[in-house]
């Protein structure tokens, strides 16, 4: 969830996670605090504003695990997995994808005219403008055998059936 929607704030004492969630998603929201209490931060609060939660803990050891904070925009600089956490992604891609599906992607229902006759079927999407993120989106997909495309350069799209129920098995729909 970091990658998508969260942000480090360094602070001259505490580093400040803050995870911003849509309020439509309670289950997401809860899971975003079992996570930073799992990671090992004391507490978690909520800042609500704009029709999002604001997911916040402040913690001085989140720098050490999110080792990808800087200034900027994570679009505009480079974002990379240190081996540690490349070898959590490769032991649990499904986790990994779940946290980027639930941040800046979605499952839709996809309708198709050809001939005169409507299809429709399910699909994943994902956007991000970081190539970054997108590719490490694709390396998880890949680890899974879940065939992807790139509908644009920022989203990327799951369609096949088979595609779909594997991200059905390990995201699992937002809630």
């Amino acid at each position: 969830m970091y990658l998508g929607d969260g942000h480090l704030l360094t602070t001259r004492r505490v580093p400040l996670l803050k995870v911003a969630c849509d309020l439509r998603y309670p289950g997401v929201i809860a899971e975003v605090g079992a996570a930073m209490l799992a990671c090992g931060a004391r507490t978690v609060g909520h800042q609500h504003r704009d029709g999002r939660d604001d997911v916040r803990s402040w913690w001085v050891h989140w720098p050490c695990l999110l080792p990808q904070h800087g200034p900027g925009k994570k679009h505009e600089r480079r974002i990379a997995l240190s081996g540690w956490q490349e070898e959590i992604v490769d032991a649990y891609p499904g986790r990994f994808l779940r946290g980027l599906l639930h941040s800046d992607g979605c499952c839709t229902q996809n309708r198709v005219v050809r001939n005169g006759k409507t299809y429709s079927y399910r699909r994943y999407m994902f956007t991000n403008k970081s190539a970054d993120i997108m590719s490490e989106c694709q390396k998880a997909l890949d680890r899974l055998g879940v065939v992807w495309r790139m509908c644009s350069p920022i989203q990327l799209s799951v369609a096949r059936r088979d595609g779909v129920a594997v991200l059905d098995d390990h995201v699992g729909p937002k809630c």
